[in-house]
C-alpha cells in the first residue's frame, strides 16, 4: 500500500467504531493524531523527493538544450573555418543532445505533474490533520463529560436499588409499628374506661348506704324506708 493510501485509510477510518473498541477513547484519539502526523511527515519527505527529482530533470533538460545550441555554434564555426569534418562531428554531438532533450521532456513533464499532485494532496492532508487536532479537544471534552455522567448514573443506580430500597422498607416497618401502638392504645383506653365506670358504680352504692344511715341516725329517715 502506498503512503497516500495509508493516510487515506487513517482519515476514512470509522472513528466511532475505533473509539467504541478502545478502553481509553482519549488515548485512542491522541494515538490517531500522532499516527496522522507521522504519516504526513513521511508524505512530506516523499513530496520533497518528487520535487527534487523534478528539479533534477529540469536541470538535465536545460543542460541538453545548452549542449544542443553549443554544438550547433561549433558546427557553424567549423564551416566558417573550412573544416567540414569538424562541422559534421559537431552536428553529430548536437543530434545526441537533441535526442537527450527530447527524451527528457516527457519524463520531466510527468515528474512535474506528479510533484504538483503530491503537493496538492499533502496540503489537503494537512488541512484534515488541522481539523482532526481541532476536533480532538472537543471529542476529549465530550468523552470526559460522558465518563462523568456515566459515573453519576452508576452511583445513583446503586443508591436507588440499595439504600433507598432499605430506607423505604424501614419506613414501612415503622409505620406498621406506629399503627400497632395506636391500636393497642385504643384497646387499653377502652378497658380503662370500663373499669372506671364499675368503680364509680361501686362508689355511688356505698355513698347511698352511708346517706341512709346518717338520715336514720338523725331521725329524718322516712318511715317506709329500710336501711340495708
Amino acid at each position: 500500500m502506498g503512503i497516500f493510501g495509508r493516510i487515506t485509510d487513517i482519515f476514512k477510518s470509522n472513528v466511532n467504531e475505533a473509539l467504541d473498541q478502545a478502553e481509553d477513547p482519549e488515548k485512542m484519539l491522541k494515538q490517531m493524531v500522532l499516527e496522522m502526523e507521522e504519516s504526513i511527515n513521511k508524505t512530506t519527505l516523499a513530496v520533497a523527493n518528487a520535487m527534487a527529482n523534478e528539479k533534477s530533470l529540469e536541470r538535465k533538460m536545460e543542460k541538453a538544450r545548452a549542449e544542443r545550441g553549443d554544438w550547433e555554434n561549433k558546427a557553424v564555426l567549423a564551416l566558417q573555418s573550412g573544416r567540414e569534418d569538424l562541422a559534421r562531428a559537431a552536428l553529430e554531438k548536437k543530434a545526441i543532445a537533441e535526442r537527450n532533450f527530447n527524451d527528457l521532456q516527457p519524463i520531466a513533464q510527468q515528474a512535474k505533474d506528479t510533484s504538483n499532485k503530491m503537493r496538492e494532496q499533502l496540503n489537503q492532508l494537512k488541512a484534515k490533520l488541522d481539523e482532526a487536532r481541532s476536533r480532538q479537544s472537543t471529542l476529549i471534552a465530550r468523552s470526559q463529560a460522558a465518563k462523568a455522567q456515566k459515573s453519576m448514573a452508576q452511583a445513583m443506580s446503586g443508591v436507588g436499588s440499595d439504600a433507598f430500597g432499605k430506607f423505604e422498607k424501614y419506613e414501612t416497618k415503622i409505620e406498621k409499628l406506629e399503627s400497632e401502638a395506636e391500636a393497642f392504645g385504643q384497646l387499653a383506653g377502652e378497658n380503662t374506661s370500663l373499669d372506671q365506670e364499675f368503680k364509680q358504680l361501686g362508689t355511688s352504692t356505698n355513698v347511698d348506704s352511708d346517706l341512709l344511715q346518717l338520715k336514720a341516725k338523725m331521725g329524718i329517715l322516712p318511715e317506709t324506708t329500710e336501711i340495708k
